[in-house]
């Protein structure tokens, strides 16, 4: 690793930009940001997936192994990434900091607590519910319903047995039912992605519902005077993390909502500084392209006015097995007849980013156990349809590995232009969004309504909060709400169980399937693994 003041002098910030959190990650100071705002934008490249298998299928390392690329070829690149939660750290996925040839570091630093956003944000988000009861228990001046108090608490971590609690008692409150999300499930989060500085932070986290009064009007956070309080909390975290990959490409590490439950992208402040700093930045939009993606498009780059100039879709030999009916104890197997049935996934992925106007090219993430016969036979699916599939190995060697596709992104930029478009209107019914996106971007046939998911409709309609985009909250594994529903499924029937408004991010959240806001822990979680030796290193974590 360089000292990061050298990594930042890369991309033309000096020692006074940047707020140091020793001697390896640094904060951008606001100041910063502001100086080359009047730069011209650089290109910007959206790193995306088929659905994975369990185990993902590399978009981080991709992601990282592609910007080194890029520099590597000579054109000045950062990356522009997720912070990592503590819940699947610990839990099954692990480290989130890429590996190999391709990764970010101090990884361990990275993984644990790193600069602390999302202590932060947990912080900010845990004030709030203690607002909420303590207006409550000092008169409820504002008559807070506290059975109509929508706002949980808190924490970074998977924990099943907060999802539902009972708080209040022993004469501390009104006793009443509560519960747990994480954090990167909070409306905080998606907030601090999507805000462009502190006055929107602000602005943004005050219109954020909490309760509902006896009346039924919403109570939000600017009623309690919670906003200034939390803006306080969130103003250091708000600038964006620098850091290095292990060949020293400049990384920008901040903010980090799940794409299944949240909109999976980081933050927006964190991608306009880059493309100010560099030629091109390399994102990603988390989990496959049916949500991060699709998020990405219709939530961030509607915000922002942002738009990609070209998408990178990364497959696996693994994935595509998966997707056509192999066991995962099996996908190290060679198995031509499900490579080509799962590819129908990747087929429907590659169409849904061309129908968002986006020039794609299909990365494949190349494992030690991949036959040269199955690599083959993906670059011929790949020909068929009109698509360039460029075999990428920087696990193994780095950006060394990824030269052909940083060469072939280079290329679809200069010699495509996108033309992005967006499914629906803003002005559509909620409903009407719905089916938009389950019928042009899931491939299904009907959307089904609970009781709960209809009253939300109506009731968002009648206060005015129906011109929001949609954030859709479903399994990752599968285009419909049944992740055992796996490669290109059609006609299916998607059942909506509950629709939330995040007033404060700008979006309706639409829940299907068993999707949750706090996951819990497996069997065996990673945390049984995770030390600390003699030295102080982290051991097992990534």
């Amino acid at each position: 690793m360089k000292p990061i003041i050298e990594i930042a002098r890369q991309i033309g910030l000096d020692e006074d930009d940047l707020e140091l959190y020793g001697k390896y990650k640094a904060k951008i100071s606001f100041s910063a940001m502001e100086r080359v705002q009047d730069r011209p934008a650089g290109k910007l490249i959206l790193v995306t997936a088929m659905n994975p298998t369990p185990a993902g299928e590399g978009k981080t390392l991709t992601s990282i192994g592609l910007s080194q690329a890029m520099n590597q070829i000579g054109k000045k690149t950062i990356a522009a990434l997720r912070e990592p939660s503590l819940g699947p750290c610990m839990g099954l996925k692990g480290g989130a900091t890429g590996s190999g040839g391709a990764q970010i570091v101090p990884a361990d630093e990275i993984n644990m607590h790193f600069t602390g956003d999302l202590h932060a944000i947990s912080s900010a988000h845990n004030l709030l519910a203690a607002m909420v009861d303590n207006h409550i228990f000092h008169g409820n001046e504002l008559g807070i319903n506290p059975e109509k108090v929508v706002w949980k608490r808190a924490v970074d971590m998977n924990d099943r047995a907060m999802r539902h609690t009972v708080i209040g008692l022993q004469n501390s409150g009104v006793v009443r039912e509560d519960g747990h999300l994480i954090t990167v499930a909070s409306e905080i989060m998606a907030i601090f992605c999507l805000s462009e500085n502190i006055a929107d932070l602000r602005e943004r986290l005050g219109r954020m519902i909490v309760a509902y009064s006896y009346d039924g009007n919403p109570i939000t956070a600017k009623d309690l005077r919670a906003d200034g309080a939390m803006t306080a909390l969130l103003k250091d975290a708000l600038q964006p993390n620098l850091v290095q990959t292990c060949e020293n490409t400049p990384v920008l590490v901040h903010g980090g909502p799940f794409a299944n439950i949240a909109h999976g992208c980081s933050s927006l402040m964190a991608t306009k500084l880059g493309l100010k700093l560099a030629d091109y930045v390399v994102t990603e939009a988390g989990f496959g392209a049916d949500l991060g993606a699709e998020k990405f498009v219709h939530i961030k780059c509607r915000t922002s006015g942002l738009k990609p100039n070209a998408a990178v879709l990364v497959v696996t030999a693994k994935s595509m097995k998966y997707n056509g009916g192999v066991d995962k104890g099996q996908l190290t197997v060679t198995n031509a007849t499900a490579l080509l049935a799962g590819f129908a996934n990747v087929k429907k992925h590659v169409e849904n980013m061309h129908g968002f106007g986006i020039p794609v090219v299909v990365a494949i993430n190349r494992f030690a156990t991949d036959t040269e016969e199955e690599i083959q036979m993906i670059q011929e699916q790949c020909r068929e349809i009109g698509i360039k599939a460029v075999v990428s190995q920087v696990w193994a060697q780095g950006g060394e590995g990824g030269r052909a596709l940083a060469e072939e992104v280079v290329r679809l930029v200069e010699d495509s232009e996108t033309q992005l478009r967006f499914l629906y209107e803003l002005h559509d019914g909620i409903s009407d969004k719905i089916e938009t996106i389950v019928r042009e971007v899931y491939g299904g046939a009907k959307v089904n309504y609970s009781a709960r998911a209809k009253a939300a409709i109506r009731a968002l309609e009648a206060s005015g909060l129906s011109d929001l985009p949609i954030c859709m909250a479903k399994t990752p594994y599968s285009f419909s709400d049944q992740p055992k529903l796996l490669g290109r499924p059609a006609g299916f029937t998607l059942t909506v169980n509950d629709i939330r408004v995040s007033a404060g991010a700008g979006f309706v959240v639409v829940f299907t399937g068993n999707v949750m806001i706090m996951p819990g822990l497996p069997k065996h979680p990673l945390a049984e693994e995770i030390d600390v030796d003699a030295q102080g290193n982290i051991l097992n974590l990534s």
